[in-house]
């Protein structure tokens, strides 16, 4: 039997576990507050998560790196450049939509079938300033995922913990996306939790270690109670993978709207 989203929603918000950001205030649009129930909730799955994947694995130690982080990091990594959604915009209704959810080819809006603007890059990272002093040289960014922390910090956990690959490092931690087109409920929120893993491995290992860690992510949640036909593997195309990705592999639920991501397995099986 499936259940509207609305029903979801506003029985989160009775129960106490997820209530719109500065409701009072007539709201922010995807952002969210955890209520009483729902900061427990969320308690438990980021234990259960560091349990499974450090606690109980002699080849992943923990990190917890800092929000902000030096521009440069950002420059290197390829999100200035490539972080961004490609975006249209309706010259009727003037709802803005994701070029990747339309299908291809489309000029016309899907609401009111009016003429779509050409598609434009919208970069995904928040801006702030660092000091008193509002100028160029104070930008920085929030993160919008905490893997960059981990990478800059790899030379510093080899060297403490004396660590060989294969290992691995993870971090759970507030990111930010400046989503332009958001999605239901938390989905597509623009300040967001993360569990995430880096794994390195030696030259021509990594296809191996990418699935040995697909299928152990996708049976983490089987270990939890997730029927197994709710849940699936669905890998990226070639003209989905992100700027930096080898392969990806979603682990996604059958929600009320349909199938969406849960998590995204191994995105880039890099080599180090």
């Amino acid at each position: 039997m499936s259940v509207d989203m609305a029903i979801i929603t506003s029985l989160c918000k009775r129960r106490g576990f997820i209530f719109q950001s500065s409701e009072i205030y007539g709201g922010l649009a995807s952002t969210w507050d955890y209520g009483p129930l729902g900061v427990e909730l969320k308690r438990n799955v980021k234990e259960a998560w560091w349990r499974a994947n450090v606690y109980e694995r002699n080849d992943v130690e923990g990190l917890d790196a800092a929000i902000l982080m030096h521009p440069k990091v950002w420059v290197a990594s390829g999100h200035v450049g490539n972080f961004a959604d490609t975006l249209v915009d309706c010259m009727k209704c003037k709802k803005r939509f994701r070029v990747d959810k339309l299908p291809a080819g489309t000029k016309k809006c899907p609401e009111c079938q009016g003429d779509l603007t050409e598609p434009r890059q919208f970069n995904l990272m928040f801006k702030t300033q660092l000091g008193p002093v509002d100028d160029p040289d104070s930008m920085a960014y929030l993160r919008p995922e905490t893997a960059q922390g981990i990478f800059v910090n790899f030379d510093n956990v080899v060297t403490t913990m004396r660590k060989k690959v294969p290992f691995g490092i993870a971090q759970t931690g507030k990111s930010f996306r400046n989503e332009i087109t958001t999605g239901d409920f938390t989905f597509r929120s623009r300040e967001f939790e993360q569990m995430e893993i880096e794994f390195f491995v030696k030259p021509g290992t990594d296809e191996e270690w990418y699935r040995k860690w697909v299928d152990e992510r996708f049976e983490w949640y089987a270990r939890f109670g997730i029927k197994r036909e709710n849940i699936r593997k669905r890998e990226h195309a070639k003209d989905e993978l992100a700027h930096y990705a080898k392969a990806c592999t979603d682990i996604e639920y059958l929600f009320p709207m349909g199938w969406s991501e849960l998590e995204g397995s191994p995105t880039a099986p890099i080599s180090t």
